[in-house]
């Protein structure tokens, strides 16, 4: 594995070590599953040491390539001082924690995740428990059973949930050898999401909350927000009235324009919410309502999603259904543990 300068019209999932900007080094990590294949971790250098943002899943192909991308920056896992991670997901908060155990590697995250590792490092605590318990709210009992049966099979550690060294709260920076990072609170995807940006360079490390080509869920987590949407479009906004960055995302391929791609969120947003709005009557459910709409950008059918996704897809469409409740667009009741809405 070698440096090379970042294509961003080439597969962003390909392995290697990409040069962003100045000491910005993209390192894409595999991931265990068909839906995002890879997640971006930034390497960032300095003369005492790398410090890494997210870390990528705990599994050992992930670690074998970073071992590899780190090598070709004539560095290893014990040069990596401290990670930055921008939410409390396997994906991005895992491997640090592994890391962390063998080399003492510090492990920074947003405070707005302390719930979330509250309840994820807690013994007994039972994967997707929520999740399921909110499917049957939003009537989607159906699949309830088959998502139990899926959990079970889920290992479970508390430790790999251990919490960070500190608590990043947004509007602070933080201070490296060779830049300074702007911590600004983002949530929406989680309650804790925080976005960094390197004023000095322009670039936003996004994390998922501006992805270059899909939406990233909302409200999936151990510990949700009462409104996870409504949180993430006005973090989108927030973001928006701040100076434009390049878009340094963690899936997909870096942006020249944050501005614009958070416009192209909102209006979709928007657009979903009204679409949504239009297919209520008869106190439907959530559950319903996700078999009315169209998923993915191929506009994929509910039926055609395998059970992962039509989980997700059921959590935002509630989603997006409560925030109308809350615009005063829908009213909502609850009977024998189902929500059901209908037009104002």
């Amino acid at each position: 594995m070698r440096v090379e300068p970042d294509d961003v019209t080439s597969d962003w999932t390909r392995p290697g070590v990409f040069e962003v900007a100045a000491g910005v080094y993209r390192i894409p990590l595999p991931l265990p599953h068909d839906g995002l294949r890879s997640v971006n971790v930034y390497a960032l250098t300095g003369d005492d040491g790398l410090v890494l943002i997210d870390s990528g899943w705990a599994i050992a192909e992930a670690r074998q390539t970073l071992d590899a991308a780190l090598a070709a920056l004539d560095a290893g896992l014990g040069d990596v001082r401290r990670f930055l991670v921008t939410h409390v997901h396997r994906d991005h908060y895992a491997m640090a924690v592994a890391v962390r155990r063998e080399f003492g590697t510090a492990v920074s995250l947003g405070e707005g995740e302390r719930p979330a590792i509250l309840a994820l490092s807690t013994p007994g605590h039972r994967p997707m428990s929520v999740h399921w318990q909110a499917l049957v709210r939003c009537g989607a009992g159906e699949i309830v059973d088959a998502l139990r049966a899926r959990a079970e099979l889920v290992p479970h550690d508390p430790a790999d949930w251990a919490g960070p060294d500190d608590w990043l709260a947004g509007g602070t920076d933080v201070g490296l050898p060779t830049r300074t990072l702007r911590v600004v609170a983002t949530p929406g995807h989680t309650r804790g999401h925080v976005v960094f940006i390197d004023r000095d360079e322009q670039l936003m490390f996004a994390g998922d909350h501006v992805l270059p080509h899909i939406t990233p869920a909302v409200g999936f987590e151990a510990v949700a927000a009462a409104l996870p949407l409504g949180d993430y479009l006005d973090s989108l906004r927030l973001v928006r009235s701040l100076p434009d960055q390049r878009l340094l995302p963690a899936h997909g391929p870096v942006g020249p324009s944050v501005h614009a791609r958070v416009d192209e969120l909102l209006h979709h947003h928007a657009r979903r919410l009204d679409h949504a709005c239009g297919l209520v009557h008869d106190g439907a459910t959530a559950y319903e309502i996700a078999g009315r709409l169209t998923w993915t950008r191929r506009e994929r059918s509910f039926a055609d999603l395998d059970l992962f996704n039509q989980m997700l897809a059921v959590a935002e469409t509630a989603a997006h259904l409560d925030l109308l409740v809350a615009q005063g667009r829908l009213k909502v009741a609850d009977a024998d543990g189902v929500r059901r809405y209908d037009a104002a």
